[in-house]
């Protein structure tokens, strides 16, 4: 994977794709503000650091699934707004992505700049399924800059247009925050200080059972909370009421508590993605596009 280290960035413009998919609510105006900003200011020193070597920046965002359609609730302009604050510099914002407003900020651009598009969700090429259509979009996203940065880890378990495509197209290089997490991941899953102990949450044991299937090889104690403690209890034959239980995961769970007892480590039951994908042993896209 590329780092941000190894890019020129000098006087380029940079499409950064970041993870901005902040919760909002309408703040009784019919204004909508942002409840939570932490990724906003995840985004931060990777965003910074582009911006300290002169560069030009271009931000690329989602935000919930608009499915290609304009949901005016679903606006990244709240979110611009409070970049502009935390950065203590203007943020520009176009109103749409390959519309007539993107065109218009992006003949303007200065050096130095930042612009943030408009949520790039509302295109409808971006999440198709269809490989030449989120080529498509790809390629006129290609054309507003010299280089490409992914920073959206929250993305890159999906083949997006912004996420993979676009970074096909473009010298390529992961952001500070991508890079941070893989870093963590790899620790978990390649050399973990021992012991080693997972707790997994969730409502749905059928979700998670490629993730504790490649974890049970690793782990020393591994920790089963939320919802789908019941469907454990249930496969070792212990009442749980009307608790919610996946029959059809039953058998699979039995296989899983048997293999923790055969691998001799602790196994606690208490009552009660892409780091998901990573943990179940999956290629992420997103990741793959940053090679």
């Amino acid at each position: 994977m590329q780092s941000l280290s190894s890019l020129d960035l000098r006087g380029k413009r940079v499409f950064l794709r970041c993870d901005l998919n902040v919760p909002l609510k309408d703040d009784g105006t019919g204004k909508r503000i942002i409840t939570d900003d932490g990724r906003v200011r995840a985004s931060l020193p990777t965003i910074n650091e582009i911006l300290s070597q002169g560069a030009t920046l271009i931000i690329c965002a989602h935000l919930g699934r608009p499915k290609g359609e304009r949901k005016p609730e679903l606006s990244l302009a709240p979110v611009a707004q409070r970049l502009s604050e935390l950065l203590g510099r203007d943020v520009r914002f176009a109103h749409d992505v390959i519309g007539e407003s993107a065109k218009a900020e992006l003949a303007s651009l200065k050096e130095g700049d930042v612009l943030l598009l408009e949520n790039i969700r509302y295109e409808a090429d971006e999440t198709s399924k269809e490989a030449t259509e989120r080529e498509r979009l790809a390629k006129i996203l290609a054309g507003y800059a010299d280089v490409y940065v992914g920073d959206g880890f929250g993305a890159v378990h999906r083949k997006h247009a912004s996420v993979y495509e676009l970074a096909g197209r473009l010298p390529h290089a992961a952001g500070k925050l991508i890079a941070a997490e893989v870093e963590v991941l790899k620790k978990l899953t390649v050399s973990p200080t021992r012991p080693y102990g997972v707790i997994l949450g969730g409502a749905k044991v059928s979700d998670k059972i490629g993730v504790i299937t490649n974890l049970l090889e690793k782990v020393d104690l591994l920790a089963i909370g939320g919802g789908m403690v019941f469907t454990f209890l249930a496969a070792q034959g212990k009442e749980i009421g009307t608790s919610l239980v996946e029959r059809d995961s039953i058998e699979t769970v039995q296989k899983i508590i048997k293999r923790a007892q055969e691998r001799e480590f602790g196994y606690i039951s208490t009552g009660g993605g892409a780091s998901l994908e990573y943990l179940e042993g999956k290629e992420l896209p997103g990741l793959q596009a940053l090679e």
